[in-house]
């Protein structure tokens, strides 16, 4: 991954809220938690804040990228500077350089020798796309589609932007490298050719589906696996299916943002399912054998006698399977929350049966407090 003039102009640190040592760990958990909060469904309005969060969790969510990331901030201000006193005069602006890995690249392994960037055709853009799933797909996985808006490669003329049969010509402008050069004294900056667009040719007949342009706007659904065990926020790169790129450039990666609906009995807590199970005070005082639901089947859970109520019963490996990393396909735990119900209305004999329950207990639970 190229370095990126968005990471001289943003600290993607302070997008997500976290310090410049954070784990892994504690930047996903920052992603997710803003991501959720500026969704545009959850919160309309929203969706520049949400590009920001989405741009940011990119490279720092990314070990390679967020490693040539920090590598690039350290660097601070250019060699030699850029501005009104730059070599070759002008106004130095950042939307100039575009891409600037091999810049960068020369600074970092050819210290001391002049470097010559080229900035071709740019890749196309990244996209995201929202995916609603059912508790029980995102547990066991899915395989379904997203629809994707945007403008794709032209269909008739594959992007090139000449119509079919139609003769194409070197761009006299730059020579058909699809690329003008500025020399700089130590850099030789290039920039995409502007009458070209960067394909290096040009056309006397421009394509009538797309007039000229190389893409068309279409909307086109894309096969999505889900892994077993995805959780809510959680973003799948689709390879390739992004953007299309300028000319003939590759196209962007597409990230499904995965969103997940909530389930009437089981809760989440990572891989271990959560439940809540009432039980009565006879049964938590005598103890008892309930049955408890699991994904797939049920399970018999002994409760011990004198169970108090927020006790919490652990099966192992009734919980959400993980589709990915080292744990592939090792299920996580059911944990299941005793509440001990109370009634509210009681009738004689029971009225009277715990009564004679207070009469015959000398317990004093109360003494620490009340002195």
């Amino acid at each position: 991954m190229a370095p990126q003039r968005e990471w001289f102009e943003k600290d993607y640190y302070k997008v997500l809220g976290v310090v410049a040592t954070a784990t892994d760990k504690e930047i996903t958990r920052a992603y997710r938690k803003l991501a959720k909060q500026y969704h545009p469904d959850a919160n309309p309005g929203s969706e520049e804040r949400f590009k920001e969060i989405s741009a940011a969790y990119d490279v720092l969510g990314d070990a390679e990228k967020r490693k040539e990331y920090d590598e690039v901030r350290k660097q601070g201000p250019i060699p030699g500077g850029f501005g009104a006193g730059a070599p070759g005069g002008g106004t130095f602006r950042m939307e100039d350089m575009g891409n600037l890995g091999d810049l960068f690249g020369g600074l970092f392994g050819n210290r001391g020798r002049p470097t010559t960037t080229t900035r071709g055709p740019a890749r196309g853009a990244d996209m995201e796309a929202a995916l609603h799933l059912s508790f029980s797909d995102a547990v066991h996985g899915v395989t379904t589609s997203v629809n994707v808006p945007e403008d794709v490669r032209c269909s008739n003329c594959r992007g090139t932007g000449a119509a079919p049969g139609t003769a194409t010509h070197a761009c006299p402008r730059c020579g058909g490298t699809g690329t003008l050069n500025d020399d700089q004294g130590l850099f030789s900056l290039s920039t995409v050719c502007p009458d070209c667009v960067g394909r290096g040719t040009l056309f006397d007949t421009p394509c009538p589906v797309c007039q000229g342009s190389g893409t068309e706007r279409k909307v086109r659904s894309v096969k999505v696996r889900i892994p077993s065990g995805v959780e809510d926020g959680q973003r799948i790169r689709v390879k390739g299916r992004g953007a299309p790129g300028q000319g003939m450039a590759p196209p962007g990666d597409l990230y499904v943002v995965v969103h997940v609906g909530k389930h009437p009995m089981f809760g989440r807590n990572g891989r271990n399912l959560t439940m809540t199970v009432p039980v009565t005070f006879p049964e938590a005082a005598l103890g008892t054998t309930i049955t408890v639901p699991t994904l797939d089947s049920k399970v018999t859970l002994k409760v011990p006698p004198g169970t108090a109520s927020g006790t919490v019963m652990r099966v192992r490996g009734r919980g959400v399977p993980a589709g990915t990393g080292r744990n592939a396909g090792k299920p996580g735990d059911l944990l299941v929350k005793v509440e001990v119900i109370v009634p509210t209305e009681l009738t004689d004999d029971q009225r009277a049966a715990v009564e004679s329950l207070a009469a015959v207990t000398d317990d004093a639970p109360r003494a620490a407090v009340e002195g």
